[in-house]
């Protein structure tokens, strides 16, 4: 049953998630001295280890941010409820 209703939750959860982490991800790409967006793989005018830089980070970025959401929705939910949702 808690299986059922983790369901929407986590499909809520998820959808935040993917916005944290562009969101994140854009500032990391910033900070790191890029001024403009991160580029598209078919950019010709960037590089490839710009290119390949930038998916490597956002990669990371996508996931460790749905790890902690996933996590944390468990956990949230185990101790509501008292059984894990996994």
């Amino acid at each position: 049953m808690v299986k059922i209703l983790y369901k929407p939750l986590g499909l809520l959860l998820g959808a935040l998630g993917g916005l944290t982490a562009g969101a994140l991800f854009r500032r990391l790409w910033a900070l790191l001295g890029h001024q403009e967006d991160a580029p598209s793989p078919t950019d010709p005018e960037r590089t490839w280890k710009e290119v390949l830089t930038a998916a490597a980070l956002q990669g990371a970025v996508f996931a460790l941010v749905k790890a902690a959401v996933d996590r944390g929705g468990a956990a949230a939910t185990h101790r509501l409820t008292g059984t894990w949702p996994g």
